[in-house]
């Protein structure tokens, strides 16, 4: 069972440093921040790869919209060598609400976008000229990046979870971000992420299956809340968030949960879109409940082919997160 860990720097960044040095210490393997909407993660990364010396740092994830891939080729080159080689770039497409409406981009061929992307960025850090004609991107005068480069490949993970984009993830890239995946189909996942692979000529093995998990110990207290606030995720997800989340969700197994939490959030019913939301929808994407029964789904959800589990990192002060973070290692 691996397990990695998603946060931002937070209100307070050197408390969630001590954090994240502590999850170091018990072997958690992997730490990745994000944007959406928020702060850039670039300064956080710094901050990460100076400030330990065993944990993969990444991004969970960058969308591939709002900065040019060599731009982002330049700043990871900085950022493996003060990592010494630990990092790994997390990249999606995002959707047209964040693109066009925080950005002010049009949201057109992400899918193509994302290929072409990825194979830039390769191109960049490998120290390659840079010569491509692409949909997308046009480059002809053979730049190189200038300087010296950690490493000639730093790994690249898609957050795909469309049909389309899994076969393309299996493609190009050295790993995928599922979110909201049900523990049941991550074998599914591996079989189109390998119709993508064979199809490229690449070995399925090599990819890794790296979904983020929601993560919620119940301790007796306050367990209604908990599972109110499990439920928050998914409500959001399947009513707020474009159209590829819900239709994910209804392929893979809850077509009735999502059809009811749409006719609810459609009638501006919003208790009755969450309560749409079945406790064994929340049990199959998420990890709920006591702690030794939080140990076993993680355990479950290894066997059933979550490569690396990327939790949500927990809450509470640097005590509390500390001993968390153990209860779970144990």
């Amino acid at each position: 069972m691996r397990l990695g860990l998603l946060t931002g720097m937070g209100d307070n960044w050197r408390e969630t440093l001590e954090k994240v040095k502590i999850a170091e210490d018990l072997g958690y393997e992997r730490v990745c921040g994000s944007e959406a909407w928020g702060p850039s993660p670039i300064p956080w990364l710094s901050i990460l790869a100076t400030n330990t010396s065993k944990i993969e740092i990444g991004t969970s994830i960058l969308n591939c919209f709002s900065r040019t891939p060599t731009a982002l080729a330049q700043e990871f080159s900085v950022l493996d060598q003060l990592s010494e080689g630990r990092m790994l770039l997390g990249l999606g497409s995002s959707g047209a609400f964040v693109i066009e409406h925080f950005h002010g981009l049009p949201f057109k061929k992400p899918l193509r976008r994302l290929r072409e992307y990825v194979e830039i960025f390769n191109m960049v850090i490998a120290g390659e000229p840079l010569d491509y004609e692409g949909e997308v991107f046009q480059m002809s005068r053979s730049f190189k990046i200038q300087g010296s480069r950690y490493r000639d490949k730093i790994p690249v993970y898609i957050a795909g979870i469309t049909p389309k984009s899994i076969r393309q993830t299996g493609e190009v890239a050295d790993g995928i971000i599922p979110i909201h995946w049900p523990k049941q189909h991550f074998e599914t996942l591996r079989a189109e992420l390998g119709e993508g692979a064979t199809a490229a000529g690449r070995d399925i093995s090599a990819l890794t299956i790296a979904p983020q998990v929601h993560l919620r110990i119940l301790d007796g207290t306050n367990d209604e809340e908990q599972w109110h606030d499990a439920r928050q995720p998914l409500q959001y997800y399947i009513n707020r968030m474009g159209v590829f989340y819900w239709q994910m969700l209804t392929r893979n197994g809850f077509e009735a949960e999502v059809a009811a939490s749409r006719e609810a959030w459609a009638n501006r019913d919003v208790e009755g879109s969450m309560n749409a939301i079945t406790d064994d929808m929340v049990r199959e994407i998420q990890v709920i409940g006591p702690v030794e029964s939080v140990r076993e789904q993680l355990k479950e959800r290894a066997d059933l082919g979550a490569d690396i589990q990327m939790l949500y990192m927990p809450q509470g002060s640097v005590a509390e997160v500390a001993k968390t973070l153990e209860s779970l290692v144990q």
